[in-house]
């Protein structure tokens, strides 16, 4: 054997790889200790390098650490980094009551408090003494997890620091919906039976007052029903008439008499008389978020935030066009953020009615 393998062999694997790292030996991380040894010697004589200069600068006494710690860092839903250092009085009193082995504890302790952790879920890692980081795989993700670092001594546990709590992430989007819809119309709602269930709540940003709703519909689609033109306008004003002004009358405007039947059915033959209804209709719920502090418009109506600066406004979504700019303006009106929103619904077919004006037909 060489003196220069001789020399190589007396060195630690670690300071085997730090001589490596700086030769250039590729993937020396996981070679074996024979390996590095055969690689480095003969990068080093072809670059008539020292050895024993080497040698000293490894050997030097290294700097002291006066503190233990651990840290953990999840770095995706199924890995984390873990880091540590490790002090010599730490190191010296583990020498001295035996200590064989290094060791990572990952613990479980979503929601845990007192440093408690969930049974059953500690695991130990055993790592290199001289390393100074490891990757941990991570058992199950979205929970929260800490490290503890020490060293096992026989069947005896010598604990050395405690990372701080970190919450691994999620391997899917969150499932958890934070939107709380709330049933809204522009008409006046009954009074609930006794035996009815209360009315939910509406959320914090909501105003008592729907005629914000109302408004906010207006000046949306003010400026498309000035255009409408022609039928469109008879059709409009026709609905918009109340039911006293259309009695007499079916919904294609003819009398009830035109068709030759009376309210008595036709002369001679039986019929069958029912009654049948439905009900159907969309609504627009506008909602963002800005900051608290803002003052937020839209169609030039003030809109209320709510505490964390998030807003939603449910108005009705009728045929037609629908125009919703949004402004948001800073506290000290220095700055300004907006966006237009442009909406159209169609309706090509309607032949509903409300339970109220249902009316018997014959069959």
């Amino acid at each position: 054997m060489s003196p220069t393998i001789s020399s190589l062999a007396r060195l630690t694997l670690r300071q085997l790889r730090q001589i490596a790292s700086d030769l250039g030996v590729p993937l020396y991380s996981r070679k074996s200790k024979e390996t590095l040894v055969d690689e480095v010697a003969v990068r080093q004589e072809k670059r008539g390098g020292d050895l024993k200069a080497i040698e000293a600068e490894l050997n030097a006494p290294a700097i002291s650490t006066t503190e233990t710690r651990v840290v953990f860092l999840p770095r995706d839903p199924q890995w984390a980094y873990v880091f540590w250092e490790i002090s010599d009085s730490d190191r010296q009193r583990a020498q001295k009551e035996g200590a064989n082995r290094l060791c990572l504890r990952l613990a479980d302790v979503t929601g845990m408090q007192d440093g408690n952790a969930h049974p059953h879920t500690l695991q130990e890692v055993p790592v290199d003494s001289h390393s100074t980081e490891w990757y941990l795989p991570v058992p199950l993700c979205d929970r929260d997890y800490r490290v503890e670092l020490g060293y096992r001594i026989a069947s005896s546990w010598m604990s050395l620091a405690y990372s701080s709590i970190a919450r691994v992430p999620a391997l899917h989007p969150s499932e958890q919906i934070l939107d709380q819809f709330v049933p809204f119309s522009l008409d006046a709602s009954p009074a609930p039976a006794p035996s009815a269930a209360p009315m939910p709540t509406a959320p914090a940003n909501e105003t008592s007052d729907s005629g914000l709703h109302e408004r906010l519909y207006q000046s949306a689609t003010v400026h498309f029903r000035r255009r409408r033109v022609g039928s469109e306008e008879f059709q409009e004003a026709f609905h918009d008439a109340s039911d006293s002004s259309r009695s007499g009358l079916n919904d294609s405007g003819i009398g009830l008499w035109a068709s030759g039947r009376n309210e008595s059915g036709l002369g001679g033959v039986a019929s069958r008389q029912r009654s049948f209804w439905l009900v159907a209709d969309a609504e627009l719920i506008v909602y963002g978020a800005t900051d608290p502090s803002a003052r937020l418009t839209i169609g030039g109506e003030e809109v209320p935030l709510s505490s964390d600066g998030t807003f939603r406004i449910q108005v009705p979504f009728r045929d037609g066009e629908q125009l919703y700019p949004i402004e948001a303006t800073a506290a000290d009106g220095d700055q300004k953020r907006n966006i237009t929103l442009n909406f159209e619904r169609q309706t090509p077919d309607d032949n509903s009615n409300p339970a109220s004006e249902a009316r018997a037909e014959w069959f």
